[in-house]
């Protein structure tokens, strides 16, 4: 059992050199050590106050990106609305114009149609009114071989033209 107890002498050195190094850590090593914890306490608190200042300043960047999102994709709504107004105001105008066109294609169209008409019966009438004389000579020529008979044309055509 000796090995198990301690002797007093071992006890009194122990205790002794550890209360000098209690004083010895006291006197240099612990103001250093308090100074260093605090210091690393410090810029601990400080990079913590960074961070939150931080994450403050992401989320009012996220929102003020989400509003500049916002406002981009209505001013992104409103030009695609403003393009298919102008889109479709193209399409009516030329469709307007098409039809314009269309009426002014057929009134050309039927004036030329009356005109070549006009120009059909005019020719027509010129073609009968030569053939008519053509005819009317011939006749004329047949029944008047005869001197007798160009006599008795001539006489009644007097006579017809004082009546009148």
């Amino acid at each position: 059992m000796d090995l198990v107890t301690p002797g007093i002498g071992l006890l009194f050195w122990s205790t002794l050199f550890f209360l000098i190094l209690l004083f010895v850590l006291g006197k240099f090593a612990w103001p250093s050590i308090l100074i260093a914890i605090k210091t690393r306490n410090e810029s601990i608190r400080r990079a913590l106050d960074a961070a939150d200042r931080a994450k403050e300043k992401m989320a009012m960047l996220k929102a003020d990106n989400e509003k500049i999102l916002a406002e981009a994709k209505a001013e992104r709504d409103a030009l695609l609305r403003e393009a298919k107004q102008v889109k479709d105001m193209l399409i009516a105008d030329a469709k307007e114009q098409a039809t314009e066109e269309a009426k002014k294609l057929v009134q050309s169209a039927r004036e030329s149609i009356q005109t070549e008409k006009a120009a059909a019966i005019n020719d027509m009438k010129t073609q009968m009114a030569i053939l008519s004389v053509d005819i009317a000579e011939k006749i004329l020529r047949a029944k008047l071989e005869d001197s007798k008979v160009q006599k008795e044309l001539i006489d009644k055509l007097i006579n017809e033209t004082d009546l009148n």
